[in-house]
């Protein structure tokens, strides 16, 4: 497996073992191995610092006379098992071939085959988009609850959502218009609905919760929620007084709205999860920013922005709310922003919501070392989404860390100190990968794993 130390070249083999050179981690984590045998925090017995290392051990980067730098990157020294006891293994779904749960079970088979003693903590995750809600059902149970609905495109459709034990209802909104529910020669976002998500919602209410969570990452759609609110029961005419039909185009004649909102959702916490922060217009916005993977060309992305503007200022005029003004009203098309206006929903980070739910700071915090992964690693992934926050965290912590990607793209090597596994590397054809990724994770781990333990390359 070819490995790549993010923003530092693999150094020369010394001893017939790969150091790597640089260190990338702190002196908390050069005394890991001291530390964990503690189950403590390092303390200020720690390993004398030696003259040069920028991140806190004493070495300059560049050289290979480190000698934290291989138990920073990998948590592990030479010394056997003894070295590992807790693996935190949390990665997000790859998309289009594995979901989070089989990711993680597959990092998890790879890691016991080479330390069959390791405590394996498998916490798949999510941002709110496809795998929302088996991530959320995985961690805390519940009641799954079927419900028919429509699609992007209005094709009837099953679906289903949660009920938790605490009363909080679990949505997946991409269950209803998700876009991988459109085939890519089907993929139009001026078409494309989101009342799917509001019946999931309506059907929701009928079994009374305290609180709904709704995630909406991986949509096909751009209509602002407008599909949803009428799904709902809220009422959108034109100049003329004539009802509009569904999707985002017949948007750029909405003059009015009647909306009353549902009697089962007064006192209901409307919770979204988002899994971007952009603005419902504008050069970062919903359309600018997303609608081209939709299947949005040039010309339908200036009818699509004029058509959100329109909307956004029929909600101001009828509902008294400002969609434009909302941080992360752009997510799903503009969704969030709808969902903010209609349900009074509020607008969370994704991760943090279900990181929360899962309990993911204690569980890191009582792991040895830590594994996530993601199918294409690259510089958004640094920028509130999964693998990038787990990073962060783990480092804080000083846990070593290591991501397993389907590919990595541009620059991203260098801007994260964890040890990349890059799959790419050993199945260079895309399709193939795809097929092969639960098997692909496996063997890497393992192959990480024995490494981190033998110092094999």
């Amino acid at each position: 497996m070819a490995v790549q130390a993010a923003g530092r070249d693999a150094g020369r083999l010394n001893g017939g073992r790969r150091m790597l050179r640089g260190c990338a981690a702190s002196c908390s984590t050069c005394c890991w191995r001291q530390a964990r045998r503690s189950r403590s925090r390092p303390s200020s017995s720690a390993p004398a610092r030696r003259n040069g290392c920028s991140s806190g051990c004493g070495t300059l980067p560049g050289s290979t006379s480190c000698s934290c730098s291989r138990s920073a990157r990998t948590g592990f020294g030479s010394s056997g098992s003894e070295d590992m006891a807790r693996v935190l293994v949390a990665p997000q779904e790859f998309k289009g071939s594995a979901t989070a749960g089989e990711a993680a079970e597959a990092i998890a088979a790879g890691i016991r085959r080479s330390l069959p003693s390791a405590e394996i903590d498998c916490c798949p995750l999510s941002d709110g988009g496809p795998g929302f809600l088996a991530v959320l059902q995985a961690a805390r149970g519940g009641r799954p609850v079927p419900a028919t609905v429509h699609d992007p495109l209005g094709r009837q459709r099953e679906a289903s959502f949660l009920m938790l034990e605490d009363g909080t209802a679990v949505i997946e909104a991409a269950q209803a218009n998700g876009l991988a529910l459109v085939r890519p020669e089907e993929r139009d976002p001026l078409r494309a609905d989101t009342a799917g998500v509001g019946e999931l919602i309506a059907r929701a209410l009928e079994e009374r919760p305290r609180r709904i969570f709704i995630g909406v990452g991986g949509s096909a759609t751009n209509d602002g929620g407008a599909g949803m609110a009428r799904a709902l029961g809220a009422r959108l005419w034109d100049g003329a007084g004539r009802p509009l039909g569904p999707g985002a185009a017949p948007l750029a004649a909405v003059a009015r709205i009647d909306w009353e909102p549902p009697a089962a959702l007064a006192g209901v916490d409307v919770v979204v999860a988002a899994d971007v922060r952009n603005p419902l217009l504008g050069p970062d916005g919903a359309t600018a920013v997303y609608a081209p993977q939709k299947g949005a060309g040039p010309a339908e992305l200036d009818v699509l922005e004029a058509a959100l503007t329109r909307w956004a200022a029929a909600v101001r005029r009828s509902l008294g709310f400002d969609m434009a003004a909302v941080p992360g009203g752009g997510a799903a098309g503009g969704l969030a922003a709808g969902l903010a206006a209609f349900l009074g929903a509020r607008i969370v980070s994704g991760f943090e919501l279900v990181a929360e739910t899962v309990g993911l700071a204690a569980r890191m915090a009582a792991s040895d070392a830590v594994a996530t992964g993601e199918g294409r690693f690259d510089r958004q992934s640094l920028q509130g989404k999964v693998t990038g926050e787990v990073i962060r965290r783990a480092q804080q912590l000083g846990k070593p860390t290591v991501l397993f990607a389907g590919s990595v793209e541009g620059d991203a090597r260098a801007a994260t100190a964890a040890e990349l596994v890059d799959l790419s590397l050993v199945e260079p054809d895309v399709q193939q990968r795809m097929a092969r990724v639960r098997e692909l994770l496996e063997e890497a781990a393992a192959r990480w794993a024995a490494r981190a333990l033998a110092g094999t390359s």
